[in-house]
Formats: structure tokens, C-alpha cells, sequence
């Protein structure tokens, strides 16, 4: 005769905050912390390879941005999409700090403290397993509805040399291409840059393609 399982008891809802109050804890934290419509999140550590891929993309970006009207900040910079003013009945918004951000022009900036950005032109995110379905889907949603000023958005791999480029068009609509291989390079007008990828996997170590390992059996013999 089956015992009946015992229930485990129901999980407390997830504390809700709203946008202030998220700032105020964010800016005294020693960590950093993303936060969506009312939840905050904390952020994993980097690999190896996403903080060598992270540092050569912002190196290469203020090497190109240097005497254009347009400047890079790093993934110490958060960008707020989502409405203003905020409604603390419905804490409805994202503050998500991207791996690169580009702003042309005078930065639009949330308040005093300055750390918070509303107008990027271009988004970049290294891709990490835990995190790239959120940057494929969630953010790249929020960032179109909500960030107009937005001209590219680019996911760079740190596992094989691989970019992905998202440019809006004139109606709206998203152009994508990908970009894969050493030799690529990937030309984003807006900022008037184009990344090359050998620049950008600079001392990067790739894993072995499994299909190239040899059999176990090949291995015994």
C-alpha cells in the first residue's frame, strides 16, 4: 500500500518592490542586482571567457568611439525600460545592466546619481547560459517596447565565434543577421563602428568540437 506523500508547505510570495525603492537598495548593495516589475534578482558571476570577450568588446568600442558624438559605458551602467513616471501601486518596469551600452548624444540620465540611462542607441550582451534566454526574449522585448532610441541590439557568444545582430528599421521592425567565424566583421551605422571578431575573441579559448573528438573505443585501442 502507497504512503501518501507529505506536501511541502506553500512558498511565501517573492517580496515586491517598487522602482525607488529598488534604487535605494541597489545603490548601497555590494553586489549588483537587476529588477523586473516589482522582483529583483541578483547577478551571477562571469566565466573566463565572458569577461576576456566583455573586455575586448568595451576596449574596442572607445578605441572606435574616440571623437564621435557618441560614448560607451560598461556593464557598471543600468538602463531603465519601462514607463515614467512610475506608479508605485504597479511597480511595472526593468533596470538591466548590459554587458556594453552605447549613447549618442547627450545621455539622458534618470537622476542626480547619474547611473541610470533611458536613451541607449546600441545594446550588447554576451551571452551566458544562464541568462541568454532572458536576453533573447524579456529584454529584447522591453528594450524595443520601451527604449525608441535603440538602433542595435548585438548578442555575442562566448563559446564559438558567433554574433547576432538585431538593427530596427524605419517601420519599426527588427533586420536580423549572424554573423559567424574569425574572419567576420559586423558594421553597426548607427554608431559608426563595426566589430571585428578575431578582435573580439582575442585570447579566447574555444571547447573542442565534439564531433572532431575521437570514439572511446579509438581511445582504448
Amino acid at each position: 500500500m502507497a504512503t501518501p506523500q507529505s506536501k511541502l508547505p506553500p512558498q511565501p510570495p517573492a517580496p515586491r518592490y517598487t522602482p525607488e525603492e529598488y534604487l535605494r537598495l541597489e545603490r548601497d548593495a555590494d553586489e549588483r542586482h537587476e529588477y523586473l516589475d516589482g522582483e529583483i534578482y541578483e547577478m551571477a558571476g562571469e566565466s573566463w571567457a565572458h569577461g576576456d570577450v566583455s573586455l575586448n568588446l568595451a576596449a574596442d568600442l572607445q578605441q572606435q568611439l574616440k571623437g564621435k558624438p557618441c560614448r560607451a559605458r560598461t556593464k557598471d551602467t543600468k538602463i531603465l525600460s519601462g514607463p515614467l513616471p512610475y506608479n508605485p501601486r504597479k511597480p511595472k518596469g526593468l533596470f538591466s545592466y548590459p554587458d556594453a551600452v552605447v549613447i549618442c548624444g547627450e545621455p539622458e540620465l534618470l537622476d542626480d546619481f547619474k547611473d541610470v540611462v533611458t536613451n541607449p542607441t546600441a545594446i550588447f550582451e554576451v551571452l551566458s547560459p544562464s541568462t541568454e534566454l532572458r536576453d533573447r526574449n524579456l529584454k529584447f522585448q522591453r528594450y524595443g517596447k520601451w527604449n525608441p532610441t535603440l538602433r542595435d541590439y548585438v548578442l555575442v557568444s562566448q563559446s564559438a565565434p558567433l554574433v547576432e545582430h538585431f538593427q530596427r528599421q524605419a517601420d519599426g521592425s527588427w533586420l536580423y543577421r549572424r554573423y559567424e567565424g574569425l574572419e567576420q566583421h559586423v558594421p553597426l551605422a548607427s554608431i559608426g563602428c563595426t566589430l571585428l571578431l578575431a578582435e573580439l575573441y582575442d585570447r579566447v579559448e574555444f571547447p573542442p568540437d565534439e564531433a572532431e573528438l575521437p570514439d572511446v573505443e579509438e581511445l582504448d585501442e
